[in-house]
C-alpha cells in the first residue's frame, strides 16, 4: 500500500474523521461525548468534520493504538466520507503514527499536532512564533523518519551502504538539532527580559488570570480593566500574556495579567516552550482561576489547569475561583456543587458585570492579607507621598491639622522600603508579630 504524501500539516479546509480511543478507567462521565473538545479544535483550525469513530478499551494497542478490527473499521469509513486525514483525540507515538498511516493509507494527525497548528495559526508576537516553532520542532524530531518514508525504499548503488532517504533523514536531523540550540538560545535571552520587565513591575501587585482556554479570562481582563484585548469565543484566541492596569476599589491599582488558556493534554513540548510566557503568573501576588461555570466539564477543567501549573512551578495556594459565564448557565445545580466544594469561590458574569462587586473585596481582602496597617504622618503639601499612597495603598482614613496630615492606610509588606523616599514618621498599628518593628520590616524587604 502506498504511503500518503505528507510534507507538513496543512488542515484547513480539509474533511477530517475524527477517532479517539478511550480507556475503561478513564475519568470521562459515560454521558460525555469524548469528542466534543477535539471537535471545538479541529474546528478552530479550519477542518470540516465529516465523520467519528469510538472505540473503549482495556488497555491501547501498542502497535496502531486501535485494534485490528477498529483500525480496518476506520479505514473504511474514512474512504466512503472522503475524508483527507483522520484526527485522532489521543497523542500518538511515532511509531503508531507510521503504523496507522500505512494501514489507513491517509495522513494521522494527534491531538498535540492539531494543538500546535493552532499555536501557529494564531501567534503573533515574537517571542510567540519562537515558542511555537520550539514546540514544533521538539514533537516532529523524533518523527522525521515518518516523513522520509517514501525515499527509504530507495536503495543505493554498490559501495553507497545508505539510501537518499536515510542521507537526507541524517542531514535534516543534523537541521532540526541546530535550529533548536539556536532557538533555545533566543527564548533565553526573551526570558531573561521578561524577567527584568516584571523584576521592573515590583512596585505594584500583580494579580494573574489563569484557567481553561475559552472560560473568558479576556472578556474578564476588559471588563475589569477598560482594555481592549481581543477576546472571541473561541480556542486559544490568546496566546501572548497581556498585563493592564486595574484600578481595584477601595485598594487602588495593582497589574492584571491575562494568560495563555490550558487545555487538557497539552503537549508536553508545548508546556516547556510557553514557560517563559507565564513568568507573570510565576511571580503574582493572587491567582484568579477563571472557570466556565455554565460548562458540563467544569469540574474536570479546574483539574487540568492546577496539573498544568504544578507542571510549570507555578503555586496554586494563593489562588481565588471565579466562577465565570453564571449569565449562561442553564442548570444551576453545576455552580451549586462547586460552591459547595469551593467556598471561596466568586460567581461573576464578564459579560454582564454581575458579581463584580464581590469579586472587587475577595481580591482586596486577599492581597490585604500581605498587609500592614500603617500610621503615616507627613507634611499637606508633599504630592508625591499622597500619589504613592494612593497608587499603591488601602487608605482607610485622612485626617488634615494644619501642615500635617496623616494617613491611615494598609500597603504591601514589598513596599515599605519604598517609604524611605519620603520625610514621614511611620506607626505600625497591627501586626502579626507584635515585637517586630517597622524598620525591620523596610530593611527586610530591601533586601
Amino acid at each position: 500500500m502506498a504511503e500518503p504524501k505528507r510534507e507538513k500539516l496543512k488542515v484547513k479546509n480539509q474533511k477530517a474523521v475524527l477517532a479517539a480511543v478511550v480507556l475503561e478507567d478513564s475519568e470521562q462521565s459515560k454521558d460525555e461525548d469524548p469528542l466534543e473538545e477535539l471537535r471545538g479544535l479541529v474546528e478552530t483550525g479550519g477542518v470540516q468534520v465529516v465523520g467519528q469513530l469510538i472505540q473503549k478499551r482495556r488497555m491501547p494497542h501498542p502497535a496502531t493504538l486501535m485494534g485490528k478490527g477498529k483500525v480496518e473499521e476506520l479505514r473504511m469509513l474514512a474512504e466512503s466520507l472522503g475524508a483527507e486525514l483522520v484526527v485522532f483525540d489521543n497523542n500518538l507515538s511515532p511509531s503508531q503514527g507510521r503504523n496507522l498511516e500505512r494501514e489507513l493509507d491517509t495522513v494521522i494527525v494527534d491531538r498535540s499536532e492539531v494543538i500546535l497548528d493552532i499555536f501557529a495559526s494564531r501567534a503573533r508576537t515574537y517571542e510567540a512564533k519562537l515558542q511555537v516553532e520550539l514546540a514544533q520542532l521538539l514533537y516532529f524530531q523524533p518523527r522525521l523518519k515518518r516523513l522520509w518514508t517514501h525515499l527509504e525504499r530507495i536503495e543505493g548503488g554498490v559501495g553507497a551502504g545508505r539510501g537518499p532517504g536515510e542521507k537526507q533523514l541524517e542531514t535534516d536531523k543534523r537541521l532540526v538539532d541546530k535550529r533548536i540550540t539556536e532557538l533555545r538560545r533566543k527564548l533565553s535571552s526573551v526570558e531573561k527580559h521578561r524577567g527584568r520587565m516584571v523584576h521592573q513591575r515590583s512596585d505594584h501587585m500583580t494579580v494573574s488570570l489563569v484557567g481553561y482556554t475559552n472560560a473568558g479570562k479576556s472578556t474578564l481582563m476588559n471588563a475589569l480593566t477598560g482594555a481592549e484585548v481581543y477576546a472571541a469565543d473561541q480556542l486559544f484566541a490568546t496566546l501572548d500574556t497581556r498585563t493592564r492596569k486595574w484600578s481595584l476599589p477601595s485598594w487602588g491599582d495593582v497589574l492584571l495579567s491575562d494568560t495563555v488558556g490550558f487545555v487538557r493534554d497539552l503537549p508536553h513540548h508545548l508546556v516547556a516552550s510557553f514557560r517563559s510566557t507565564l513568568e507573570e503568573a510565576r511571580y503574582a501576588e493572587l491567582l484568579l482561576h477563571v472557570v466556565d461555570a455554565s460548562h458540563p466539564q467544569a469540574q474536570q477543567q479546574i483539574d487540568t489547569v492546577n496539573s498544568v501549573l504544578d507542571e510549570l512551578g507555578v503555586s496554586h495556594e494563593n489562588m481565588l475561583l471565579v466562577l465565570n459565564k453564571c449569565d449562561a448557565m442553564d442548570d444551576r445545580s453545576i455552580v451549586d456543587v462547586l460552591r459547595v466544594k469551593f467556598e471561596n469561590a466568586i460567581t461573576v458574569s464578564a459579560a454582564t458585570g454581575e458579581g463584580f462587586d464581590r469579586l472587587y473585596a475577595a481580591v482586596a481582602e486577599r492581597l490585604g492579607e500581605g498587609a500592614v496597617e500603617l500610621k503615616i504622618d507627613g507634611h499637606v503639601g508633599d504630592g508625591r507621598l499622597h500619589h504613592f499612597l494612593n497608587e499603591h495603598s488601602e487608605i482607610t482614613d485622612t485626617v488634615y491639622d494644619n501642615e500635617q496630615v496623616t494617613f491611615h492606610c494598609r500597603l504591601s509588606r514589598q513596599l515599605l522600603y519604598r517609604l524611605d523616599e519620603f520625610q514621614v514618621s511611620i506607626e505600625r498599628i497591627e501586626s502579626d508579630t507584635p515585637e517586630a518593628s517597622v524598620e525591620t520590616d523596610i530593611s527586610t524587604a530591601a533586601e
